[in-house]
């Protein structure tokens, strides 16, 4: 069956791939930017309804929980009805999502309204990063997924920043409506511009690739690895969205300076992938930069805990934007060149899976550590946790080549 990349073809045609992927870019950007608007407003309107740190770490695992349960069976049901369906059908549920928490009146109606935007995510991230890899030829794919990634990453982190200046601006509960606006345009829009696309892959394929993945789990030590990492660098970076909005607010900083904040790390997180990416295509040992970035990202988050005025803060921010930049543009590249074609958009999915687990996980337990003792030994404790995720990283991660993995047979459809 011919992909779209063949059915598109070159000349004239290949313009309409271009212009396909320009339009994917502005629906990653927009949808991203408007769903992470709520991000530091959330736990503020939160605490104005009488929740402590600990429920703002319960509600905001809420969509952390229903992302990681969903990612793969979503991914898989985008293999067998299309693209186009799962990621408009994530478009909707997002933008309801920000229109039910506008509404919402107490904690338990914003925990509802957070497990369907985690649902939400999980139909639409996957599956727009599957899209991609569709429509694009193989000898483009290198400098397409690091803009893409570039750009998945400003969205999801200038939306934080956006979300904060905005709740100083017009207040919290309007930047719901704001987000659900925004992502409702791009339900429009990609119902305008996406392809009808046709299914890859069979009923009994999908049952067949989710035994392969564990499968390929468990054998493949550098996927091992990637997914391991991802799980504890999301332990680790889960902190900041949940909890320092908290932390500059008990610090008698506003709405302002939290977006402020959210601003440098968005800037170098997204804008420091691009130069990163090329750094790891010259590199050999692109697993050394992910290394690297963990140990930098551990040592500054304990320096930001320490931190009291806004300058110092932003600074720390900024460089743990191009920490968190090294680690995960060099995690999903090592996660594609670790699986057969095959197996690559279901491991993309294993990976999200693992990462909203990971910050659900931070969401739920940092809360309990911050109510006990205080933000600054929160910050400093997860400084030590990337530590540890720093070294079971350098134990675990072998190169696929070193191996000699028995890749055809772990993707082989019949399990022979």
């Amino acid at each position: 069956m011919k992909t779209l990349t063949e059915k598109i073809g070159t000349g004239s045609q290949g313009e309409r791939l271009s212009r396909l992927l320009l339009f994917t870019m502005v629906i990653c950007f927009v949808t991203n930017l408007g769903s992470y608007m709520r991000i530091p407003v959330l736990p503020l309107l939160a605490t104005s309804l009488g929740a402590d740190s600990v429920r703002v770490g319960l509600i905001n695992s809420a969509f952390m929980l229903s992302a990681g349960l969903l990612c793969v069976p979503a991914g898989l049901l985008s293999d067998r009805i299309g693209r186009r369906k799962l990621i408009t059908w994530g478009l909707l549920i997002l933008s309801g999502s920000s229109f039910l928490l506008y509404g919402s009146s107490d904690l338990l109606q914003m925990a509802a309204a957070y497990l369907l935007f985690g649902a939400g995510l999980a139909a639409f991230t996957p599956t727009l990063l599957s899209h991609v890899v569709d429509i694009t030829p193989p000898e483009r794919l290198g400098v397409t997924y690091g803009l893409y990634s570039a750009v998945l990453h400003c969205g999801l982190t200038i939306g934080p920043a956006a979300g904060g200046f905005l709740g100083r601006a017009v207040g919290l509960r309007q930047v719901f409506l704001v987000s659900g606006a925004l992502i409702l345009l791009m339900f429009l829009f990609a119902m305008a511009v996406l392809p009808r696309d046709i299914p890859h892959r069979s009923a009994a394929g999908e049952a067949m690739a989710c035994r392969v993945l564990w499968r390929e789990i468990l054998r493949n030590r550098p996927l091992l690895a990637c997914l391991v990492t991802s799980f504890g660098f999301s332990i680790s970076t889960g902190v900041f969205s949940t909890f320092i909005p908290l932390f500059l607010n008990d610090l008698g900083m506003n709405a302002g300076h939290v977006g402020l904040v959210f601003a440098g790390q968005a800037l170098a997180n997204g804008f420091s992938r691009i130069p990163l990416g090329r750094l790891a295509d010259r590199s050999a040992d692109r697993a050394g930069m992910t290394t690297v970035g963990l140990a930098g990202f551990a040592l500054v988050i304990a320096v930001f805990g320490m931190c009291r005025t806004i300058v110092p803060l932003v600074l720390c921010a900024i460089l743990l934007g191009v920490f968190m930049g090294a680690v995960f543009s060099t995690l999903m590249m090592l996660i594609g060149e670790s699986v057969s074609d095959d197996m690559r958009g279901v491991a993309m999915g294993g990976y999200y899976t693992f990462s909203y687990f990971g910050m659900m996980l931070n969401a739920v337990g940092m809360g309990y550590v911050i109510r006990a003792t205080d933000f600054r030994s929160a910050l400093f404790l997860t400084g030590i946790v990337t530590l540890l995720v720093t070294a079971l990283f350098h134990f675990l991660y072998r190169k696929p080549d070193s191996l000699q993995m028995e890749s055809d047979e772990v993707v082989d459809p019949s399990g022979v």
